[in-house]
């Protein structure tokens, strides 16, 4: 299907340099991001994870949104403190 869209200069800024680093056209590579964006993987695509150290095994069984209630607490603890 052939559409017109306005991309945020921003925006297009990222696409050109995914274009250069991955030597795709414009159009597969906004094709690929909204994709991704949708949560349906392009094809054969591979995703590289964004960060080397691996996930905390201590934390793979906790409600994150407890744990983050109890580092707030734990913050508000110390400020109260001091």
């Amino acid at each position: 299907m052939r559409t017109t869209i306005t991309i945020d200069a921003d925006t297009e800024a990222l696409l050109r340099q995914e274009v250069q680093r991955t030597g795709l056209s414009f159009k597969m590579v906004l094709n690929q991001a909204i994709k991704r964006a949708l949560g349906r993987r392009p094809s054969g695509v591979q995703l590289q994870p964004l960060f080397s150290a691996p996930f905390p095994p201590e934390l793979t069984r906790q409600s994150f949104n407890r744990l983050a209630a109890e580092w707030e607490d734990e913050d508000t603890i110390l400020e109260l403190g001091s």
